[in-house]
């Protein structure tokens, strides 16, 4: 950002000239404008590979399907907020998932 010499306002810099906008005054040459950025490297997203993302708690439930007695559980808000949430189920055998309404 420049400033006039004479009146101290802001220098308005046009495509090929450069003037003060409160007295006039005419700059010789042409300020050189110049913008930076400094870019942070972000973190890696780490990839989360088949079979690795099973990070639920194992509980005793029965598979509807192959009747293996162990299961991943979680919880999600499927309806309205005042009604109770939904638990899923997946099997830790077969993967079958299934859900719960109470």
């Amino acid at each position: 950002m420049e400033f006039c010499p004479k009146c101290g306002s802001m220098i308005l810099v046009d495509k090929d000239k450069a003037a003060c906008a409160n007295c006039g005054y005419k700059m010789k040459k042409k300020p050189k404008i110049e913008a930076s950025e400094k870019i942070e490297n972000k973190e890696a997203v780490p990839i989360i590979k088949e079979g690795q993302d099973e990070t639920n708690p194992v509980v005793d439930m029965v598979c509807p399907k192959c009747k293996n007695k162990k299961s991943y559980f979680w919880t999600s808000q499927t309806r309205a907020a005042d009604e109770s949430e939904t638990k899923f189920y997946k099997c830790t055998k077969c993967t079958h998932t299934w859900r719960i309404y109470k």
